[in-house]
């Protein structure tokens, strides 16, 4: 395991849906995998190559564990993925050990060229929003000199304070050519609780989120057609997608909730209207744990579903 944190990424130019389209071209995919790391749910073999490190903390093992079963598990999907979608909070569980990884992890992505989605969900008054996006993008100056942070290419924030806990995720975004990705309709089965309330100007509160979404990211439109303000838009409520592109022109939809959470890649066809682009499929458990059902071994599981998920979003679009 690294001693520092790897490097955050270079800073980019292009506006984030420009650099996504283009993305998506190269690979040819769709795919984001989702980086849940759950200690008690690693591949065959980790744990046990762990332990054999000796006396070291258990906190140490775990890290050293994780870190060798998200690298396999990138190294076996990458050329089917698009993206990587690290759950922050599986990371940041085991502490100083587990920003180490997390930094490690997205270098390995990287390497592999993947994007980088941090999936935190962050979402506060301005004076902590700025906080987090410096510490989820970079550019933290101080009287030391430059503080790097993740350097993600994108991140998943929480609107629901309203517009200006989102406001400062986009202003260190769009300089760097990064995104920002509002929940707007999320895959959760409590989401009816409070997305789907009326309001008494109309509509219902998710389409209030999708109307942020969309004022927010016109100024960051790319020759792409796409936004650098995004939506988390569920994929196990398919019937909204339509509505939603109508609210969300451009937006790029992150569509978790495929696989382990019953959705289907085949309902998902209003999201990629703009393009092959405009709709991102997030799927974690489905492939990282495909050979508990598929059998054999874990790394052709995972890579075999992944790459089945490619196609059956390639098909979309024809």
């Amino acid at each position: 395991m690294p001693e520092q944190p790897v490097a955050a990424a270079p800073r980019r130019t292009a506006p984030f849906g420009d650099t996504l389209a283009a993305r998506v071209a190269e690979r040819e995919s769709q795919i984001v995998l989702g980086l849940d790391p759950d200690p008690l749910a690693l591949w065959p073999g980790v744990i046990e190559s762990a332990r054999r490190r000796g006396d070291v903390p258990p906190v140490q093992l775990a890290a050293i564990a994780i870190l060798s079963h998200c690298r396999a598990l990138i190294d076996a999907v990458a050329p089917a993925c698009v993206a990587v979608k690290p759950q922050l909070a599986c990371f940041e569980r085991f502490g100083a050990p587990g920003q180490t990884v997390l930094a490690a992890v997205l270098g390995h992505a990287r390497d592999a060229g993947l994007l980088v989605i941090a999936d935190g969900k962050r979402g506060d008054i301005d004076v902590s929003a700025r906080a987090y996006a410096e510490a989820l993008f970079g550019g933290l100056q101080t009287p030391f000199g430059a503080v790097a942070g993740l350097g993600a290419d994108a991140v998943t924030v929480n609107p629901l304070m309203g517009r200006d806990a989102v406001e400062p995720f986009v202003a260190a975004a769009r300089p760097r050519g990064a995104g920002v990705l509002a929940l707007v309709r999320t895959s959760n089965p409590g989401a009816d609780d409070v997305e789907e309330l009326e309001l008494a100007s109309g509509g219902v509160v998710w389409e209030r989120l999708a109307r942020i979404v969309d004022e927010l990211g016109r100024p960051g439109v790319g020759e792409s057609g796409l936004s650098d303000v995004g939506a988390v838009v569920g994929a196990t409520a398919p019937g909204s997608l339509a509505r939603a592109r109508e609210l969300m022109p451009n937006a790029v939809f992150l569509l978790p909730g495929v696989g382990a959470q019953g959705g289907r890649v085949e309902d998902l066809r209003p999201a990629f209207a703009p393009g092959p682009a405009g709709g991102l499929v997030s799927a974690s458990r489905s492939i990282a744990c495909a050979y508990r059902t598929a059998g054999g071994d874990p790394a052709e599981a995972a890579r075999a579903e992944a790459e089945r998920l490619r196609q059956a979003a390639r098909a979309l679009r024809s």
